[in-house]
């Protein structure tokens, strides 16, 4: 059954159950064949409404805060595989007493907390993320790996190699990639770190690897997974995709409230803004698919869509639509589920749409509403 948009409240974030379990098979078929563990990373996907669903396939989630490590211990009922560039003293022990895995961005770092990790009455095992020098995002904001970049140790740093309570290697430097980039990191990544790989226990690829997209070359993703596990049998291989578990798995329901025009330029004013609510089609920037809509074309009716805010720069350029809009038309923006809800705002006072799930028995949940108290209690 397809879902009737115009009986969703608006606006709202839509997940789709059946979509997410479908990402999930194949992240658990990949985790079978591979015999890589595939947790999830909260910065991209930290919806728990979902995690009952989530929990039945996945087998852990990486945190890098303490909101974020009590979430997983709390809603996805393990603890945690920590990362932080850098960790606040008086957060340390009830972050460490939430994970199973510590991972540093520093050696000065991992000196200053060492002790503490070590003398755990739970086995926490220490890790150092690294930085393997190569990466194929081109985007600086997304760019791990770029020149100076704060993010991880470089190979200079390990000349005299590393600390001896080192157990892992953690690097995360793709974005939404590639599986044959995954197997040019893993060349940099050995050619500047291997000669630690035989005293260690376990290696974090990090995350970016957009195994649920379509096109992607899963079975490449598991032959390179095979590979690297052959030369290394003794080492746990470890996966933390964010975009990837809620990839294309849910929409933003907006409306039409208004219909402005000048200089020639029609613009439909909409109930939700792109700086507040879809961040990352201004910051990435890209442009979001619109059900129904496209490019601008000759004779279509066609308009810029503004934002509810008051910055001005709250739009998206011209689409195209079949018919001339309407005030209070659905106008609804595709695969808003990663990555997109966890870095809303409430810039402006805007109310945050509210949270539904479409059930695979084709009813919709809303599980999360918003309103003043929201907005009010973020401030003082």
């Amino acid at each position: 059954m397809s879902i009737n948009y115009n009986n969703i409240p608006s606006p709202c974030f839509v997940l789709e159950e059946s979509r997410l379990r479908s990402n999930l098979e194949l992240m658990s078929r990949v985790q079978n064949e591979s015999g890589a563990n595939i947790i999830l990373a909260f910065k991209g996907f930290a919806m728990w409404s979902a995690f009952p669903l989530v929990r039945q396939y996945l087998r852990g989630a990486t945190a890098s805060s303490l909101s974020e490590v009590k979430l997983c211990f709390e809603e996805m009922k393990t603890k945690a595989h920590t990362y932080s560039p850098a960790y606040l003293p008086e957060e340390f022990d009830e972050i460490l007493s939430y994970s199973s895995h510590i991972t540093f961005n520093s050696l000065f770092q991992a000196e200053t907390f060492k002790d503490k990790v070590l003398d755990s009455p739970d086995k926490v095992s220490i890790g150092l993320r690294v930085n393997p020098g190569w990466s194929d995002v081109e985007t600086m904001l997304y760019n791990p790996s770029a020149p100076g970049s704060r993010l991880g140790v470089s190979d200079e740093e390990l000349t005299y190699g590393l600390p001896d309570y080192i157990e892992g290697l953690h690097f995360h430097v793709l974005c939404e990639s590639s599986a044959e980039s995954l197997v040019k990191v893993l060349e940099s990544f050995e050619k500047l770190y291997g000669r630690f790989l035989p005293d260690l226990k376990w290696v974090n690829f990090g995350g970016g690897h957009l195994m649920t997209r379509k096109g992607y070359d899963v079975a490449l993703l598991i032959e390179t997974i095979q590979k690297f596990k052959a030369k290394y049998p003794h080492l746990e291989v470890i996966l933390e995709p964010g975009s990837a578990v809620a990839w294309d798995t849910g929409v933003l329901v907006s409306r039409v409230l208004d219909i402005v025009e000048r200089k020639g330029v029609k613009t439909a004013i909409l109930d939700v803004s792109f700086t507040a609510h879809m961040p990352d089609t201004l910051e990435m920037p890209y442009r979001p698919r619109i059900i129904g809509a496209g490019d601008p074309v000759k004779g279509k009716p066609t308009y810029k869509l503004g934002g509810i805010s008051c910055l001005a720069g709250d739009y998206m350029s011209e689409y195209s639509f079949e018919k001339e809009l309407q005030i209070g038309d659905r106008i609804i923006f595709e695969d808003m589920i990663h990555y997109t809800m966890v870095k809303t705002t409430t810039f402006n006072g805007i109310t945050h749409p509210s949270i539904g799930i479409w059930h695979e028995n084709d009813e919709l949940e809303i599980v999360r509403e918003f309103g003043y108290e929201d907005f009010k209690h973020r401030l003082s």
